[in-house]
């Protein structure tokens, strides 16, 4: 007997699990250091107007086939033509994207519980605790295989709970507090000396390199890869949007919300390394680059917390549980992609479902850990490297030529009954058709070099 779909009870609810799903690691790590290092305020504005010429088409893709197809994403790209050589097209892409949503999970849990780690770190020193914080700050096998384990349970047991009392109901538990998070340690470290300087980076435009070909490129696959397309997390979370709702609409408020988290990071992130820098701590590489990725977030921000005395700890406490919770919800979109398949094709019941499919992830994390230095490369270069922009050429393709016109203009019609007037649909489908797979594919393949 078929189960009955979830569907997101409200537009506010949508956008904060999508915004969730958009907003991980990589915006709050990745976007500001690759903004300093890029010409401050030159990358942002280039980021910001791609944002918009790549990453939105895209992300209106899955989102229209998501709600026209009301499956997960083996099923909804299968289902869209009648044509053999279309549907075995559509199974393949949907076992790929299904396959690369469980290796991104597979490692990113393994981060999160990093992250978990070292929230959990100063709260131990905070009790006593000095032999249980020091193994927390520890990077033993038995240290990340718990953390991991600890984060894989909390996404497991929110996915088993559903769409609306699961994903939605966490998402809007968790997204508003995140962000006060961030706010509040934004005030606090704009307050401190040499913060200035940060923002400065961050904020004053090099105008003379905005035309610098790397930049571009730096900020079109940061563009493209916040928004977590091309494994299907959005076309899951578009099959769960009522015909009420307006895609374009709700597409660019996820675009918005995306990019504004993204900027909000910055002001926190960079005047927090030159803070840093102002009480001692080496920000720079011997190469002259900034530090950016795991060394920012586990040596430069650590020591300044360090720095700071009794406050420090408490800094870090917040720090890291705002780190903890954008991993949170970036991995239940993860692990909603097998749980989908694993309901809708198989019939399993979800908390059985998600159970196995989060243990299975949890199995791959373990031996991850177990052979990192092989294995963790390998799985993010694999997946995000290759798997993602190949995956976002596809169904880009498969919206923009698979698809059918009519089908294409009914569904966006639902929400939006004057569609057929605007230049949404004057220049999307055919942007969609020619214009952003040849941007993907640009990126990746300068990515290659």
């Amino acid at each position: 007997m078929t189960q009955p779909r979830g569907q997101f009870s409200s537009k506010i609810g949508f956008l904060l699990a999508a915004a969730g799903s958009a907003v991980g690691l990589g915006n709050i790590w990745g976007f500001p250091t690759q903004a300093a290092s890029n010409g401050g305020a030159a990358f942002l504005l280039v980021y910001l107007l791609l944002a918009f010429l790549l990453a939105y088409p895209a992300l209106m893709a899955e989102l229209t086939i998501g709600r026209y197809a009301r499956a997960n994403v083996v099923t909804a790209l299968e289902g869209l033509s009648n044509r053999p050589l279309a549907r075995r097209a559509g199974f393949i892409t949907g076992l790929c994207a299904l396959g690369v949503a469980v290796v991104i999970l597979s490692f990113y849990a393994i981060v999160a519980g990093w992250m978990l780690a070292e929230f959990l770190a100063p709260a131990a020193r905070q009790l006593g605790q000095a032999g249980s914080s020091e193994w927390l700050a520890g990077g033993s096998f038995g240290r990340n295989a718990l953390m991991c384990a600890g984060m894989s349970m909390l996404t497991i047991v929110i996915i088993a709970q559903g769409v609306e009392k699961g994903i939605e109901a966490w998402s809007t538990r968790l997204m508003p507090l995140l962000f006060a998070i961030l706010l509040g340690l934004i005030v606090y470290v704009l307050l401190q000396p040499g913060s200035k300087a940060g923002l400065s980076a961050y904020l004053i435009p090099d105008l003379s390199r905005i035309t610098d070909p790397a930049l571009i490129l730096s900020a079109m696959g940061q563009a493209f890869f916040s928004l977590s397309l091309g494994v299907g997390t959005m076309l899951i979370y578009g099959s769960y949007l009522r015909d009420s709702d307006n895609l374009p609409q709700m597409g660019a408020s996820v675009t918005l919300l995306d990019t504004g988290f993204a900027f909000t990071a910055g002001l926190l992130i960079l005047p927090a390394i030159y803070v840093a820098q102002h009480q001692g701590v080496t920000v720079y590489t011997p190469e002259g680059d900034l530090i950016a990725g795991p060394g920012l977030i586990f040596q430069v921000l650590p020591a300044l917390f360090a720095s700071m005395g009794s406050a420090g700890d408490w800094l870090a406490l917040a720090f890291f549980a705002l780190m903890s919770i954008a991993a949170l919800t970036s991995a239940i979109s993860l692990l909603e992609v097998p749980v989908s398949v694993s309901v809708e094709r198989w019939q399993l019941a979800r908390p059985l479902a998600a159970w196995l499919c989060g243990g299975g992830i949890f199995a791959l994390s373990l031996l991850i850990i177990w052979q990192f230095e092989t294995l963790f490369e390998l799985a993010i270069t694999l997946s995000t490297v290759y798997g993602q922009p190949l995956l976002g050429v596809a169904l880009c393709v498969f919206a923009g030529w698979v698809l059918q016109r009519n089908h294409l203009l009914g569904e966006l019609s639902k929400g939006h009954p004057e569609i057929e007037a605007t230049l949404f649909w004057k220049v999307w489908p055919f942007y969609v058709r020619l214009i952003c797979p040849a941007l993907i594919i640009l990126t990746f393949l300068q990515s290659l070099r």
